[in-house]
């Protein structure tokens, strides 16, 4: 299928991808593409020009600093996966990183372009919100709890740029999920932490309006870190989805099983 016509340009800092974007009729920024091209291919998506960020130096790099984790919004979900400082501290994101995908997928796309994405069956997003970490942008810094809005749908402006992800390691951490078959995406996924501010249980691929926590699970895990504490929390699945794959009946245990999958592998 032919794609329609469109300009591609090539950024060398973020202040020349800001001034690309606001200079295109219809601009899209695009990182690793892995959402954005397929979305052209289907012609769901006709950006009159598109703005490169991978070779955004400032974009670029992991950084350790005793706990305090700092992801470049331009780094692949392989080298998430591959990093041994990361996986020093934090080993359930690296873990999550490895599950995405294809290696054709972890080695092209970047946390920045799946955060900023926020495709409700992402991996990322759960991550972000379940270890309540912090979104660096060009402009300010977000929450994780003020970021996620809907669907598809984030607290960046239409010309913000996502730069890094930072949080603080928690004491324990980990992530399940219940993949599809053919697309790897997360028919349902559970990411769990447990440090200095509580317990924070992230849910992605289930909400039918996207990623969101679950105060039932974090109060369970809160009274008794252990996966059989999540056995009698209820899951209300008035609010998730159902579609081709399954039901919302469906998803609600699937979010109990991997929630002790999630803290059995923290």
């Amino acid at each position: 299928m032919q794609l329609y016509p469109t300009s591609y340009h090539r950024a060398s800092s973020i202040e020349d991808a800001g001034k690309l974007l606001s200079g295109a009729e219809d601009g899209k920024f695009i990182a690793g593409g892995q959402t954005l091209i397929a979305a052209l291919k289907q012609r769901l998506a006709q950006p009159s020009d598109l703005v490169d960020l991978r070779h955004i130096e400032a974009l670029k790099g992991i950084k350790v600093e005793g706990r305090r984790v700092t992801i470049g919004a331009a780094v692949t979900h392989a080298d998430v996966a591959s990093s041994s400082a990361i996986r020093a501290v934090c080993p359930a994101i690296s873990n999550l990183a490895s599950m995405i995908g294809d290696p054709h997928v972890r080695h092209m796309g970047t946390i920045g372009g799946s955060v900023a994405n926020d495709d409700p069956a992402a991996d990322y997003p759960s991550a972000v919100l379940g270890l309540g970490a912090t979104v660096v942008t060009n402009t300010r810094e977000i929450a994780a709890d003020d970021f996620f809005v809907g669907l598809f749908e984030t607290a960046l402006a239409e010309d913000e740029i996502i730069t890094a992800i930072r949080f603080d390691a928690p004491e324990k951490a980990g992530y399940a999920k219940f993949a599809n078959p053919a697309s790897r995406y997360a028919m349902t996924g559970v990411f769990v932490s447990k440090g200095s501010g509580g317990v924070r249980v992230a849910v992605t691929g289930a909400g039918a309006s996207g990623v969101f926590r679950h105060s039932g699970l974090e109060a369970a895990l809160s009274a008794n870190w252990s996966p059989d504490a999540v056995a009698g929390v209820e899951i209300d699945s008035s609010e998730l989805m159902s579609d081709l794959h399954c039901t919302a009946e469906y998803r609600a245990n699937l979010i109990r099983v991997m929630a002790k999958r999630a803290v059995q592998a923290s």
